[in-house]
């Protein structure tokens, strides 16, 4: 069984940083890819960022937090995590911590993803 748990969100001001954190439970955390999605209430599941591993790292970005946004993970610790920098009234939103097999063809489709966390809640205020 695979189990997430995120962590750091919080109300923060528009212009200022989080750092998102995501500890993974399974056996073999190489084999997964690592994904962030969040939801707004009344909207859909939206892709934020992905990271995957083939003879090194590949990550994946919304076009909306391009330039703002890093993915990186930690196969020592299990963990991902998502920086996030300069943000925006328009990224508040539930967050969360997905998990699927690694090497899935499109790892910006929540599809791809077979275990979820909970989410964690940020809000930016302007």
């Amino acid at each position: 069984q695979v189990l997430l748990e995120e962590s750091g969100g919080g109300l923060v001001q528009a212009g200022t940083s989080l750092r998102l954190s995501c500890k993974a439970s399974m056996r073999s955390f190489s084999s997964y890819a690592m994904g962030w999605f969040r939801q707004d209430p009344g909207k859909g599941r939206e892709f934020v960022a992905a990271i995957d591993w083939d003879e090194g790292p590949r990550r994946y970005y919304a076009d909306s937090v391009k330039g703002r946004f890093t993915i990186s993970r930690d196969g020592a610790r299990k963990t991902v995590t998502l920086q996030m920098n300069d943000l925006k009234p328009e990224d508040t939103a539930l967050y969360y911590c997905a998990a699927g097999p690694a090497g899935a063809v499109a790892v910006t489709s929540s599809n791809a993803y077979a275990y979820w966390g909970q989410g964690t809640q940020v809000t930016v205020s302007s």
